[in-house]
């Protein structure tokens, strides 16, 4: 199978950490290589649950190597709080099983504090960020003026970039915002204090990847948030402040693209979306609440109610160009049992005519309207299938007619939350 590259298709929430954590069983080092704590992996083993922000789900196999690589932002207190939550569980995190980019950039106490107060300025017309200081992080990591993982490890480097930052970071609050300045002092204590914890994780990943691929060692990246979250490709400006494709690996883990072999795209068998923007596929009525409500549809990092709808193929065959997928994973298929009627969006009709791509401007993609083709749904219990056989008729050809329609083989087929609740074809 080589090297694997997991990545979500839709807007997120697709069942990307289980997959992930199913997977890991045959690789030997699992690495995030984008995004931050605004994403969150929920696991559920042995009726355990795990939620995951900044650490790679593969940790919980004691015999695997996790990494955050430089493409993703770090908040230090949130990764210390994750460490600490995994040792309370008898997981004991230590620089062996767990590596931090030295080239990752660090969310600072002023990212958090510019973010809350950018979404409370625009009222209404906010874009629903999370309020973890993500985009912020990323703005300075562009203007080339973040402070980065190895800044930890040397005090009088943290300190002139704190200072410097805090005289703009603080005119902007005050001045613009009207917020209170943030005290110099205690930021720098807190990192300082943060340093000593953090220190020994410290890594050159890039290197680290590269020697393991000499051993022959097999490698999976696992993104954050999802093919039509990305800044690039997706529905901007409701999108996420960094690439969660599958060409980010190279760039965010600090690898060759000849080392990526296997590329799963991650589809949940409905839609959802957490906080504003367009969603052609959207349910208002009664059937969204049932799958909201059966799914559990809520934000594993914010606790928001997520927006549900039928499964939009086109979204995700823009997915499969991007990303070069060369399998489907079908995650939730349980929650659409007992539903009468199923409809899968095959295109779009916008002003009269059909297309078949998302496209970039938003007041034509809110003018698009879905065009269904809609199949019988299924009642039995399927959350105990573990063949493909084992599911209803109706079930079946609901997985088959997304093959046809997409051109992708599905591999993998997730019919509950556990790690055991999977159907396994290749």
């Amino acid at each position: 199978m080589g090297n694997i590259v997991v990545v979500g298709t839709q807007w997120g929430d697709e069942g990307k950490g289980k997959i992930v954590d199913l997977l890991a069983q045959d690789v030997d080092i699992i690495v995030r290589f984008q995004g931050g704590n605004n994403a969150g992996h929920t696991l559920v083993v042995d009726g355990k649950k795990y939620i995951f922000h900044l650490i790679p789900s593969g940790i919980l196999y004691k015999n695997k190597k996790c990494a955050i690589g430089n493409g993703v932002v770090v908040d230090p207190e949130i990764l210390l709080q994750e460490i600490k939550s995994l040792k309370e569980a008898g997981f004991e995190i230590t620089p062996e099983r767990l590596s931090l980019s030295e080239k990752a950039h660090l969310i600072m106490t002023y990212h958090k504090a510019i973010d809350l107060a950018r979404e409370a300025a625009k009222g209404k017309d906010k874009l629903g960020t999370t309020g973890r200081g993500i985009g912020p992080c990323y703005e300075d990591k562009a203007a080339r003026t973040g402070v980065r993982v190895i800044d930890l490890t040397e005090p009088k480097v943290l300190e002139e970039k704190i200072r410097s930052n805090l005289k703009e970071k603080n005119f902007y609050l005050t001045k613009f915002f009207g917020f209170e300045a943030l005290d110099v002092g205690p930021v720098l204590d807190n990192y300082l204090h943060i340093a000593e914890e953090i220190n020994p994780f410290i890594s050159n990943i890039s290197l680290e990847l590269d020697q393991a691929l000499k051993a022959e060692k097999r490698i999976l990246f696992e993104g954050a948030q999802a093919t039509h979250l990305d800044i690039d490709h997706g529905t901007y400006p409701f999108v996420t402040s960094s690439n969660p494709v599958a060409g980010q690996v190279c760039a965010g883990a600090g690898i060759g693209p000849k080392q990526l072999h296997n590329i799963f795209g991650i589809v949940k068998a409905y839609t959802t979306r957490v906080g504003s923007g367009p969603f052609v596929c959207e349910l208002k009525d009664e059937t969204g609440d049932y799958i909201q409500e059966k799914g559990s549809e809520f934000g594993a990092t914010t606790g928001r109610k997520r927006r549900c709808g039928w499964l939009d193929l086109v979204m995700i065959s823009d997915s499969i160009r991007l990303n070069g997928l060369d399998s489907l994973v079908i995650t939730k298929l349980d929650v659409l049992t007992g539903l009468e009627k199923i409809k899968v969006c095959i295109g779009y009709q916008l002003d009269g005519k059909i297309i078949n791509y998302v496209p970039a401007s938003l007041s034509k993609l809110d003018r698009c309207i879905p065009i269904y083709e809609e199949m019988p749904g299924w009642k039995e219990d399927i959350s105990l299938a573990r063949h493909m056989e084992e599911l209803p008729p109706n079930a079946r050809a609901y997985l088959k007619s997304i093959e046809e329609i997409t051109g992708i083989p599905i591999s993998i087929i997730s019919v509950g939350p556990g790690r055991q609740d999977t159907i396994v074809l290749s």
